[in-house]
């Protein structure tokens, strides 16, 4: 079947290639991140607030990137802005191979974290030129790739990293290459997409950016705040949890392991999604089931003193991880029209990043006022505030939002 300018309905790009470059990608940061805060603290003997620092460099450049490239989406050929971005990335990655001491490594972080959230935009942004799946089941096999390669990746560091941190590092750069090689050869579908917004444009078919319609801007702005809340509290899993179970007199290896579990659970999860993609009324019941687990998990992280406890409130969690956070996104490309889809795709990243760089500092600053106990409390207190918000204000709108699917 022909489409409007000549393209061809199946001329797109193939999901499986998607699931390539996720994978490919994922496994190679998996290298990087679980292994930044001992390597930095001791190989290099940088303090742990500086650490905090580098972090937060990590994660503001992964908002610039977002925005920038999320806008440059809407105006320009896709197709040479992930190539570029994948090959710089390759590039940095083998430069941390051979430079990668102080301050050069913190550098290094911070390019690949605007890399990281320039790439995710793009990869999230193309994700919605696909018409051959509905954008929820798109966005969970996407998920269901990222997660498979976290899976895969930090099964891997730890031993490869008690043999050589140089090695960590070349791997991932390979990595990233198959990620730009697939790229290349197998993403250039998109440039048909973007000729065929272009002939429309200068066509005068649906021409100018069409503004988001108010009601759907007040339901995107409740999903961003909610996004940035929820990751603000997540975070916490990934710096402070540690510490506290560790003066609980858990291992620190059986804290590593909820991370296995964590990326093993949202595989399950996401493949059962895939296969019954209509387990939800709708995105937003799934989007509030996710939720509800988050705050849940935080309540029963208030009465773990054993490993069993905290397993199972990592399993709660991951019960909302891996339902809200591929939904949301589905649900604000459902709410964006066609010419600023990008921009959305992008301003979601940014709200995750902005709860991410200020999640450790946050949960610092309670922990150390008023200990773990009251900040498990306050997680969970706010994130069921974010619920509260949510209902009443897609109760109102909900008939009145405009889709564009």
């Amino acid at each position: 079947m022909k489409l409007a300018h000549g393209r061809t309905q199946g001329d797109e790009i193939k999901l499986r290639w998607f699931i390539v470059g996720e994978l490919a990608t994922w496994i190679g940061a998996s290298f990087i991140w679980p292994l930044t805060s001992v390597y930095l603290n001791k190989q290099l003997h940088i303090s742990l607030s500086m650490i905090g620092v580098v972090l937060f460099c990590n994660c503001a450049g992964n908002i610039l990137g977002s925005i920038i490239s999320g806008r440059l989406y809407d105006k320009y050929n896709p197709y040479p802005l992930i190539l570029w971005g994948v090959g710089l990335d390759v590039a940095v990655l083998f430069l941390m191979a051979i430079f990668h001491g102080w301050p050069e490594y913190w550098v290094w972080l911070t390019i690949t974290g605007f890399l990281g959230g320039w790439n995710g935009t793009l990869i999230n942004s193309i994700a919605t030129s696909l018409r051959h799946h509905p954008g929820r089941y798109v966005f969970n096999v996407l998920y269901f790739s990222q997660n498979l390669g976290v899976v895969t990746g930090t099964l891997i560091v730890g031993y490869l990293y008690d043999y050589s941190v140089t090695l960590l590092f070349v791997i991932a750069a390979l990595l990233f290459f198959i990620a730009f090689i697939n790229a290349l050869f197998n993403y250039r579908p998109i440039i048909g997409f973007h000729k065929e917004r272009v002939a429309k444009g200068q066509s005068g078919d649906t021409q100018k950016a069409v503004p988001m319609p108010k009601r759907n801007f007040i339901m995107t702005m409740a999903f961003f705040t909610t996004l940035g809340v929820t990751w603000l509290m997540y975070m916490n899993w990934e710096s402070n949890l540690s510490v506290y179970m560790v003066s609980l007199g858990i291992p620190f290896h059986l804290y590593s392991l909820l991370w296995t579990l964590n990326a093993s659970v949202i595989v399950i999860m996401q493949g059962i999604l895939a296969r019954f993609p209509n387990m939800f009324k709708n995105l937003f019941h799934q989007i509030i089931f996710g939720i509800c687990m988050f705050s849940l998990s935080f309540i029963t992280l208030a009465f773990a003193k054993d490993f069993a406890h905290f397993a199972l409130s990592m399993f709660i969690l991951t019960l909302g991880e891996s339902t809200a956070f591929p939904a949301i996104p589905a649900y604000v490309n459902d709410l964006s029209p066609k010419t600023s889809k990008g921009k959305y795709q992008g301003a979601t990243m940014v709200a995750s990043g902005i709860g991410r760089a200020f999640g450790p500092l946050f949960g610092g600053l309670v922990i150390d006022q008023a200990g773990y106990i009251p900040f498990f409390w306050v997680a969970a207190i706010v994130i069921a505030l974010m619920i509260v918000m949510m209902i009443p204000i897609y109760l109102k709108l909900a008939k009145k939002l405009t889709l564009y699917k």
